[in-house]
């Protein structure tokens, strides 16, 4: 008898930790990956060819403004949305923060579907963008500053800001803040992408380098490690990305940390360009041995040589879908170069930067806007 027991503990615990191994490699099949490349394309082959600006209400300094209660313009959004669409675009990139979610989540998230409500109206599905380095460490809630006069982007602010990001008692908050963004929106078809974090390692040496945190990049790795894995933790039937926008994408030895992580862990390949139009097929050829679809998320930059003109063309033979920098002239200035920072201008500028229409809706070039409805459909050849 004593035998026979001895037998039957050995079998179970053998069964046990078979049933444990077993369990084990379920959670680790199931843990979420980035799509492979027969996924992405999947997803892009249901999709038009992408077209679009970066966009902000003409009323708006910043996120903050944009996002807070006080200020929600719905009757500008409305309006300029409608600009969009005159030309053909179906998708914009907007900008989130995670201050809004943490002062009042159920009413940033009520404006969120307002606004992409509005959105549907016009046929467009914008690419939210949850995280950026570029501009303000220091954002703040409540009322925003003005514009310092003839600026670029001059109350444009990060999210997180630096107090945020050096203090990791604080992504707990930040967790909470992707999750129940994504997963609130993860099946809402008017969504078309997330945007994890937009240009990740920017130390923003032009204009707040000197208030940026030391090492800003070593520190930004391992948060933007968490958020993607906390976006793709909820499961969001839309795809991640996270833009490359700087430096050497030639090969894979030749990136950086940071840039090997974003490309790896993007569902879709995105990426920055403000150069002219032969560095920019460069670009797209350097980041087709991904093999995924290509968004380029940032581009048009008229004195660098970056137009529709010449860049439109390009995108459309390799399929790369566009969102230029700057959509109506605004609050946020970027007519002004970046240069605006360290050289002073006193009017508007003799080539504008950015931005398509001034706020009342007239072109800033019917050449350009023409163009962009033939690259688009809109109007025939």
């Amino acid at each position: 008898m004593k035998r026979y027991n001895l037998i039957l503990l050995l079998l179970s615990v053998i069964f046990f930790q078979a049933c444990t191994q077993k369990q084990v490699k379920t959670s680790a099949a199931k843990e979420p990956k980035a799509w492979t490349s027969s996924q992405a394309k999947k997803w892009y082959d249901g999709e038009p060819w992408l077209i679009g600006s970066n966009y902000l209400p003409s009323t708006a300094i910043n996120q903050l403004e944009m996002w807070q209660q006080d200020t929600f313009d719905t009757i500008t959004i409305n309006r300029e949305l409608g600009w969009a669409q005159s030309l053909g675009m179906n998708t914009m990139r907007v900008y989130l923060h995670d201050l809004p979610y943490r002062e009042d989540s159920t009413g940033f998230l009520n404006r969120i579907d307002i606004f992409l409500s509005i959105a549907k109206t016009h046929n467009i599905r914008p690419i939210f963008v949850i995280f950026d380095s570029c501009w303000d460490p220091f954002p703040k809630s409540g009322k925003q500053r003005a514009p310092k006069p003839f600026v670029h982007n001059s109350g444009w602010v990060q999210s997180p800001g630096r107090e945020a990001l050096k203090d990791t008692t604080q992504y707990g908050r930040l967790e909470k803040y992707v999750k129940g963004l994504v997963s609130h929106f993860a099946q809402d078809s008017r969504i078309l992408a997330w945007d994890v974090w937009n240009e990740p390692d920017n130390t923003n040496d032009s204009s707040y380098g000197k208030e940026e945190l030391p090492e800003k990049a070593e520190r930004v790795i391992p948060l933007l490690k968490k958020t993607f894995e906390w976006a793709r933790s909820v499961q969001p039937s839309q795809p991640l990305t996270s833009a490359v926008w700087a430096g050497d994408w030639s090969s894979d030895t030749a990136l950086k940390p940071i840039q090997k992580l974003q490309l790896e862990e993007s569902d879709v390949i995105s990426f920055h360009n403000y150069d002219k139009p032969a560095d920019f097929e460069n670009r797209i050829k350097q980041l087709e041995r991904y093999n995924k679809p290509m968004l380029c998320t940032e581009y048009m930059a008229r004195p660098n040589g970056s137009t529709f003109e010449g860049f439109l063309p390009i995108a459309k033979k390799y399929h790369v879908g566009m969102i230029n920098w700057g959509f109506v002239d605004g609050k946020s200035q970027t007519i002004y170069p970046w240069d605006s920072w360290q050289k002073k201008y006193t009017g508007e500028p003799p080539v504008w930067f950015h931005d398509i229409f001034r706020k009342d809706g007239t072109p800033y070039r019917a050449e350009e806007t023409n163009f962009i409805k033939q690259m688009t459909g809109v109007t025939k050849n």
